[in-house]
């Protein structure tokens, strides 16, 4: 519902929630950064390495719980409030929460009894059993947090949702940093002292250096499953005191409810196909952990010279050693790109999940004027925001990785993945708003057959890149780069189709792209421009690329200005957003 009425005499729109959402997921991120950065330090790429391939594997299953299932509890929550059937709506969590409860259970007995089958057959990562073990928990506990979750987004409150993945973001962050740098001490220590590894005894040096990273991974996704058990505590203790703020009035005054029978039956429906169009971003990447190491472990075993040439000075003695790690360290600085990539479709993530109720609320009463307005502003919020980030993240490749990850031997290799993948992010960051709007009139299935085309072309190209010498990893990146690109271009088609609904082009996708593209250029001669004059090292680097970082901003809103790319009912959703459209109106810049 894109105005939520009955919650203490409040509305609010697209814009509020999708903000409230955003600033709740700029926290995460930035608790994200705080977590990885560290952990990369006392884990190593190999360790890293182990770590994303235990999150990739746990990906689908986290993504249907914290995307998917809370989508399909948001809709029908929303669709039932807007037309007055309030006791609809609060059913709808009644009969949600054993639903996917089962399903994560079952979720976590699979992950429990596939991953061994996984790390030996499939992957040849024998040391990821110990992370996947270690994250199986938090399946169960993501499905039954994504409840009242989608019910409290299905009434137009985003505010659980965000203070909810704060708060879990936290709790990773402590417990999961703290325990990897704990297991990593403590098991090097046993090493050296007895020789021994958790009381087995390695084959080598290297070995021992190998299982005691695969703990220290495992130890830091126990933080991981903490934070989800924080998470569930703080959404279950929230409903319990406080509802689901509606006035009672509105229950007493609404039909009954219809049987759970039939509202289970229209949940399910729901659920699996929005459920299955939610497991893009996942899909890609169980594709690369799955894929990506397989294809440059068989170039090493046909023609090892020519991939080590392309990684002169940037592979450490310890992998070219025992080469059967190469896969999983290059693995590991491919995932360090995708931790920072991954912050731009992070924050669609939110648009996309605001638009949802806005764009059903429209939909259901049958408005096509309004359903055009919301949907041009998801579209132009979504690339006002995104496009800048992804092309200055393309633009500024090797300072972001340099300042996040330090100059080790890895950090050119990061960015080389990084600047690809930054391209990528202006067709990924569409993605998730054009899901949502699918979904919100009501076709999740043309998603889930889009789903399927672009990873069936996302596997191709990882098959037929990944296993050439000279692209190597660097054909994860181009395969994300392609599958994206189709899929946006797929839903955006699909969208019109299904709405009858023209957006704009020039107001919704051409203005951003042209002041984004005028602020990655500026910021990167803003960088060039200041780093000879700065000291060497990583403190002047990191000056250089925060002072391009914000001429480059200053630029694009001066671009953006300049172009009238903002319009007023963007700014009138903002707090004091009136005062600053007049003033900006008058000096007729929109």
């Amino acid at each position: 519902m894109a105005q939520m009425r009955g919650q203490r005499g409040k509305r609010h729109g697209f814009l509020h929630g999708a903000l409230v959402l955003t600033a709740g997921m700029a926290v995460v991120k930035v608790l994200g950064a705080l977590f990885k950065v560290p952990l990369t330090y006392a884990i190593g790429e190999y360790g890293i390495g182990l770590f994303n391939l235990a999150y990739h594997f746990y990906g689908p299953v986290f993504t249907l719980a914290t995307a998917g299932f809370p989508l399909a509890v948001a809709q029908l929550v929303s669709e039932s409030s807007s037309l007055g059937r309030w006791n609809d709506a609060r059913q709808v969590k009644q009969v949600a929460m054993p639903l996917f409860l089962g399903v994560g259970a079952l979720g976590l007995g699979a992950m429990a009894c596939l991953a061994p089958l996984y790390c030996r057959w499939v992957t040849g990562a024998a040391y990821a059993l110990a992370p996947m073990l270690a994250l199986a928990p938090a399946v169960l506990l993501a499905c039954a947090a994504s409840v009242y979750r989608g019910y409290y987004e299905g009434l137009g409150n985003m505010v659980p949702t965000a203070f909810s993945q704060v708060l879990e973001a936290a709790v990773k962050l402590a417990l999961g940093l703290a325990a990897a740098w704990w297991a990593v001490s403590f098991f090097q220590g046993e090493y050296a002292a007895r020789g021994t590894v958790l009381g087995l005894v390695p084959d080598s040096q290297e070995q021992a250096l190998f299982f005691t990273l695969s703990l220290g991974a495992a130890a830091a996704l126990l933080g991981v499953t903490a934070g989800s058990l924080v998470s569930l505590l703080y959404l279950t203790l929230r409903f319990r005191l406080h509802g689901d703020g509606t006035v009672p009035r509105l229950y007493r005054q609404s039909p009954p409810a219809r049987g759970k029978g039939e509202t289970r039956r229209r949940l399910w429906a729901i659920t699996v196909p929005i459920a299955l169009a939610s497991l893009t971003t996942s899909l890609a990447g169980l594709i690369d952990a799955t894929f990506l190491q397989s294809r440059v472990g068989a170039i090493l075993q046909t023609e090892p010279q020519r991939l080590l040439e392309v990684y002169q000075g940037q592979i450490p003695a310890a992998y070219q050693r025992d080469i059967q790690a190469i896969p999983t360290y290059l693995y590991g600085c491919y995932s360090l790109a995708m931790t920072i990539y991954l912050l731009v479709p992070g924050i669609t993530q939110a648009f996309g999940t605001s638009a949802l109720p806005s764009v059903t609320s429209a939909w259901t009463r049958g408005s096509r004027k309004e359903l055009r307005g919301r949907m041009e502003t998801v579209v132009r919020v979504t690339a006002l925001f995104c496009f800048p980030a992804g092309i200055g993240m393309a633009a500024l490749a090797q300072p972001i990785a340099q300042l996040f990850y330090g100059e080790g031997q890895s950090t050119p290799i990061v960015a080389r993945s990084l600047a690809l993948l930054g391209v990528a992010s202006l067709a990924s960051s569409l993605c998730g708003p054009f899901s949502s709007m699918l979904q919100a009139v009501g076709k999740a299935g043309w998603n889930v057959r889009l789903l399927v085309a672009a990873m069936a072309l996302k596997l191709a190209a990882n098959w037929f890149l990944c296993a050439i010498p000279e692209v190597n990893i660097q054909g994860a990146a181009l395969g994300t780069l392609a599958s994206y690109l189709f899929l946006a271009a797929a839903q955006l088609g699909c969208l019109r189709r299904a709405t009858g609904v023209r957006l704009s082009w020039l107001g919704s996708f051409l203005r951003p792209l042209a002041c984004a593209l005028l602020c990655g250029m500026g910021a990167r001669l803003a960088y060039g421009a200041l780093g000879p004059l700065l000291p060497s090292g990583r403190w002047g680097d990191g000056a250089a690329l925060l002072a391009a970082v914000a001429f480059g901003a200053g630029l694009y809103l001066a671009a953006l200005l300049l172009l009238r790319g903002i319009r007023k009912s963007d700014l009138q959703s903002l707090p004091k957003g009136q005062k600053i459209a007049k003033t900006l109106e008058k000096q007729g810049w929109i």
